[in-house]
């Protein structure tokens, strides 16, 4: 799935992002670099809603800039070196 969504973006920044006059994203990167970006950090689905949620923030009365797309989070597993036990014996 990932792979269609980056060939579209891919297809809207050569073919059709050209036909407009000027420059026109209030925000860096553009929203197509960030959706692209997305996709591919965050994968499909995700990327998708974080880019569908740039584009919904690109209105009149937005002030636009600098707006990165959020680093990946990585899941923290913590081990406990000391295990605390009841102190029973399991009945066998």
């Amino acid at each position: 799935m990932k792979n269609p969504l980056i060939w579209l973006i891919s297809f809207y920044r050569k073919n059709i992002s050209p036909l407009k006059k000027a420059p026109c994203c209030k925000f860096v990167p553009t929203c197509s670099t960030y959706a692209l970006e997305a996709v591919k950090v965050h994968g499909a689905l995700k990327g998708t809603i974080l880019s569908v949620l740039r584009i919904l923030r690109c209105n009149p009365f937005s002030r636009g800039g600098y707006d990165p797309v959020p680093e990946k989070k990585i899941k923290k597993i913590e081990f406990s070196a000391e295990r605390k036990f009841s102190g029973k014996k399991s009945a066998k």
